[in-house]
């Protein structure tokens, strides 16, 4: 929110600099987060001065040219060639000396410098308005009173306003301050507390009167919940044209573009006084009768920026006998507003139901400076003063008269809020006790009005604009802020609690998994949540009608959120690709969400990508390129880290997989894993192969958190090492292997790894060699050949028996 200093002196007659001024903003909680200079002629005139022309001759070498002398003031006139048509001699003219920066009308600044032209020396430039800033014309110089006197600085005759601009960064419950007259009166509370007592000055209206009565709307508020309070007049006779200068310059200062002299003036009340207003040409208006209705779902309505809507039966509007006109509180028709033709207008005041507006301005994308304040809640009680403002300032600057009594239809006043605050509680929470007199003197301040005193606390009433204000503890908040969180004492008394937390907190755990992956050779990526919804169409397992879909999507593109994390990590796949790097790892943690019926789930997940080589390009070894073993390895590591042990594997189901394996304990899926189908990465257009694993880590987490921990010491004993090249048919696995391993020897058998495969030449059709190496070890004594012997027959016939085994 941009705040004027020259705008709030209006309310306040302080004499603080802007500096001061912004760090007791900042204390009151109305954070200054910037101060900017704004000057409504950009670089003040600076270096023009008042010059007269004393001769003008056609330029020798130019039809269109002329050299002229001007006097600015010193012993030597000046020289300048002027291109101006209407120059001539015994002028009074401002001239820009040499060194002066002007300004184009977009911003960018430019120097004068002494420099010939067509041969003639010109040592400055006789300006035309638009060069100075001071208008658009450039049919000629600017011509001045022939009084003033030669040498006087531009800036002295010219009505420039220097300003300074404050950026506050409003909180959300703040729509108290959300104007000129709020943040005035917390900055007057403020400057009371420092026993600097001045009078908020708010504008008079008590010039309002009716002229006529011959413009008369009906009113007629159909729904008086949404529209607890609605007010409007009518003004005839009014001339639409540009702004008066003061104006413009206001509504500069702040950020807003000038429109005309109508909307201009509700957009001054509405940044002076926090109430929004609109105006609506009375002559478009049919039957002279304003309905405040809702409409049937599906009705079309065009708004000012001439997108067609579509109305919700909730969405208020403001009708005329015949249409819809305005999306009440939110945003203008594009055929009831104010042109440049308009004579009358019929202006409008309200308060509206805050909620009402925000599901409104949601639904149809809108953010516009009046459902900023309508939907976070206005002063209901100023809705009338700031209509009557509003019609004495377009009197002024457009003419015209009064022509209709104030239509205020008000059926329910809205109370006031009534709260008690004890003075032990207010101790309790500050944590220091404030002179009571002191906080009547605050609550005083901040308009809060103490009904009755106690030697326990008060009994208060909080005007309504303060809607962020009806329990205790906001008061005791109140309190606070005005006295200054910097004047409460710290003691040197320290109080801590010791939080218990659990070993297998999800964030310890992805730490240690992550600081795992990240010393592999990994990077984390961090995706968008929000996704295109067309992926669900590339796997089966996926369901549109699970997506969750946003209301208010900013694209169609991140329209709803993911079921998978796999499409997002192809897409920065492919974003890598096509900046020529190719060997990733990447690793997420992330969620995914899931509409089921009427309810919505989300699940964590940790995602795995490798792709590429496993290791960049060098002289002494060669690339090998990432495989479902590689994967396979990461995972068994990760598994092996969070203490998951007997987990099976199974042929992957989801269709995403061109081949890969479920990893599961149990009936818990833990994993899926594999290479991605080609037809899914064609659609992100990556042509190399791309191994991902999908982690269930909400599944994980409460599998470890029933694990404990097992430590043994280090072995006393040597350990022995034998191997077997078993022929098997090519269907069987290493896992069979393993299990059978582990069940025939469970107490001397320590490890059981594969060390070679070979399929091919000198083998039967159908068979594969493994070879298998075993590891035994005794922990009380050391193995002799005749134990490993046993052993070895023993799996030996196991392997044959089980698995159609012959050793090679």
């Amino acid at each position: 929110m941009k705040i004027s200093y020259n705008w709030l002196k209006q309310f306040l007659k302080t004499d603080w600099t802007p500096e001061q001024t912004s760090e007791l903003l900042t204390d009151l909680g109305l954070e200054v987060e910037g101060l900017e200079a704004y000057q409504s002629v950009k670089g003040g005139l600076e270096g023009v001065i008042v010059g007269e022309v004393l001769t003008c001759v056609k330029h020798p070498n130019a039809d269109k040219l002329k050299v002229t002398t001007v006097n600015i003031g010193d012993n030597d006139p000046l020289q300048i060639v002027c291109g101006a048509p209407n120059v001539a001699a015994g002028q009074k003219v401002p001239v820009a000396t040499i060194g002066t920066m002007l300004y184009t009308e977009a911003g960018e600044s430019w120097t004068i410098k002494t420099g010939k032209i067509r041969g003639e020396v010109s040592h400055g430039m006789i300006c035309a308005e638009d060069e100075l800033g001071l208008g658009k014309s450039h049919d000629g110089i600017m011509v001045l009173d022939e009084n003033i006197q030669v040498g006087t600085p531009a800036a002295e005759i010219f009505d420039i306003e220097n300003d300074q601009v404050f950026e506050i960064g409003l909180t959300p419950n703040r729509a108290d301050a959300m104007s000129h007259l709020g943040t005035a009166r917390d900055l007057k509370a403020g400057l009371m507390q420092k026993d600097i007592n001045l009078e908020l000055i708010t504008p008079s209206v008590s010039a309002f009167h009716v002229d006529n009565r011959m413009l008369k709307m009906d009113v007629d508020v159909k729904d008086k919940t949404l529209a607890p309070r609605y007010c409007g007049v009518t003004i005839s006779g009014i001339k639409v044209k540009e702004s008066p200068a003061w104006l413009q310059n206001r509504l500069k200062a702040i950020g807003l573009s000038p429109i005309n002299n109508i909307v201009d003036a509700t957009n001054y009340v509405l940044h002076d006084l926090g109430q929004p207003l609109h105006a609506f040409d009375a002559v478009k208006i049919a039957g002279n009768k304003i309905e405040v209705k809702t409409l049937e779902a599906g009705t079309k309505f065009v708004t000012l920026d001439g997108i067609e809507r579509t109305l919700h039966e909730d969405d208020l509007m403001i009708c005329d006998a015949e249409k819809p006109m305005c999306i009440a509180g939110v945003f203008g028709g594009e055929f009831s507003g104010v042109t440049e033709n308009t004579t009358s207008i019929f202006l409008e005041s309200a308060y509206f139901n805050p909620i009402s507006i925000r599901k409104t301005a949601k639904r149809h994308g809108l953010n516009t400076d009046a459902s900023f304040r309508f939907e976070r809640g206005i002063d209901p009680n100023i809705t009338e003063y700031a209509l009557k403002r509003a019609a004495l300032l377009i009197q002024e600057i457009a003419g015209g008269e009064i022509t209709s009594d104030i239509i205020d239809v008000y059926p329910k006043k809205i109370k006031d809020f009534e709260v008690r605050l004890s003075f032990e509680n207010a101790k309790r929470l500050i944590g220091e006790e404030i002179p009571k007199e002191t906080i009547k003197k605050i609550l005083s301040s901040l308009e809060i009005k103490v009904n009755n005193v106690t030697e326990a606390g008060l009994g208060l009433t909080v005007p309504a604009y303060r809607n962020d204000v009806q329990r205790e503890a906001d008061i005791i908040e109140e309190i606070l802020r005005v006295y200054g969180y910097n004047n409460v004492n710290t003691t040197k008394k320290l109080n801590a609690s010791i939080a218990t937390m659990s070993r297998f907190e999800d964030y310890k755990i992805q730490n240690i998994i992550g600081n795992q992956l990240a010393a592999q050779g990994f990077f984390e990526i961090l995706s968008n949540s929000l996704t295109t919804p067309g992926y669900v169409s590339l796997s089966e397992q996926l369901k549109e009608e699970h997506n969750v879909t946003m209301l208010n999507p900013l694209s169609n593109d991140l329209s709803v959120l993911r079921q998978s994390l796999l499409f997002s990590g192809l897409e920065s796949i492919a974003f890598n690709i096509n900046r020529k790097r190719s060997d990733l790892k990447f690793f997420e943690f992330g969620k995914t969400y899931h509409t089921f019926g009427d309810n919505r789930e989300e699940f964590k997940h940790l995602s795995l990508f490798i792709t590429g080589n496993q290791a960049s390009e060098n002289w002494i070894e060669k690339s090998v390129k990432s495989d479902f073993f590689l994967m396979k390895g990461l995972i068994t590591s990760i598994l092996d880290r969070l203490g998951i042990s007997n987990a099976k594997e199974t042929p992957v189901k989801d269709d995403l997989f061109a081949e890969g394996v479920t990893v599961s304990l149990g009936k818990t899926k833990l994993i899926d894993f594999g290479l991605i189908t080609k037809t899914v990465l064609k659609h992100f257009d990556i042509s190399q192969e791309v191994i991902f694993a999908d982690f269930n880590w909400d599944n994980i987490l409460e599998i470890i958190k029933h694990n404990s921990i097992k430590f043994s010491p280090i072995p006393k004993y040597p350990e022995v090492r034998r191997d077997f090249a078993l022929l098997l048919d090519e269907n069987v696995t290493f896992s069979s292997i393993y299990q059978i391993a582990i069940q025939s020897e469970k107490h001397l058998l320590k490890d059981v790894n594969l060390f070679d495969v070979y399929q091919g030449k000198n083998l039967p059709t159908g068979k594969k060699s493994y070879a298998v190496s075993f590891t035994l070890r005794d922990e009380n004594k050391t193995l002799n050949d005749k134990q490993i012997d046993k052993i070895m027959k023993k799996l030996q016939t196991n392997f044959e028996n089980q698995l159609g085994a012959e050793l090679r």
